[in-house]
């Protein structure tokens, strides 16, 4: 018996929801998003946010962005020639710290805190005590920033993105499948949305609502 052809699938940009609504909270990460609404009533114009790869942090400091009007930048990219123009903007996202290469620009950074009311907010996925960094007074000016760390998501979280992830696509998805995968992928927030987006794209080629078949078969495409 001959097998059907594949259903030729368009792959369609999908824009991630990045604004607090879209940030779903639970004990996992409430601190975290405490620390971002208490600006700009941080008793310096500095914090941290600390979180695992695909823990929330990248959105949450995105939040962040939008309310302060910052600007973000890669802390690898930074250097003493570019802090000037770094802040210049005002406000300032320093992502992923433990990249950092030119500790003497950060160190820099952070004393324009005070001298130019700058506001930054730094990402890390390891605490300020457990950074490799090697300038004494750098090291003990992280560790006195204001801090807020985001634990990896627990299943109370995950389902609701799981379920929030499908309602983005418009993709009704039946609880059991949703519990089906949640014990067999990995504990992210980017596994969960690399897991949505096989799994729609999948049923388009099948021309189907998301099953547990698909389910399975999705998350074996992804090596779970």
């Amino acid at each position: 018996m001959p097998t059907m052809p594949e259903q030729l699938v368009f792959e369609l940009p999908h824009r991630a929801a990045m604004g607090l609504e879209d940030f779903l909270v639970s004990d996992s990460n409430a601190a975290a998003v405490a620390l971002v609404d208490r600006w700009p009533d941080w008793p310096i114009g500095a914090a941290i946010l600390v979180g695992p790869k695909g823990s929330g942090k990248t959105h949450l400091a995105n939040v962040w962005q939008l309310r302060a009007e910052a600007t973000p930048h890669a802390a690898s990219s930074l250097t003493r020639e570019s802090v000037p123009a770094v802040a210049s903007a005002g406000a300032v996202i320093i992502e992923n710290v433990e990249t950092l290469t030119d500790e003497a620009a950060l160190f820099h950074l952070l004393n324009l805190v005070r001298e130019q009311r700058l506001q930054v907010l730094l990402t890390t996925d390891a605490a300020p005590g457990d950074l490799k960094i090697a300038l004494p007074d750098l090291h003990s000016r992280l560790k006195a920033l204001p801090l807020a760390s985001i634990e990896a998501p627990d299943d109370a979280l995950l389902r609701a993105v799981l379920v929030k992830l499908f309602a983005d696509r418009q993709l009704s998805v039946e609880p059991h499948i949703v519990d089906y995968v949640l014990v067999r992928m990995e504990r992210s927030m980017s596994a969960a949305e690399r897991f949505v987006a096989e799994a729609d794209r999948q049923a388009l080629v099948l021309q189907r609502r998301v099953t547990r078949a698909i389910a399975a078969a999705a998350l074996d495409s992804l090596g779970y």
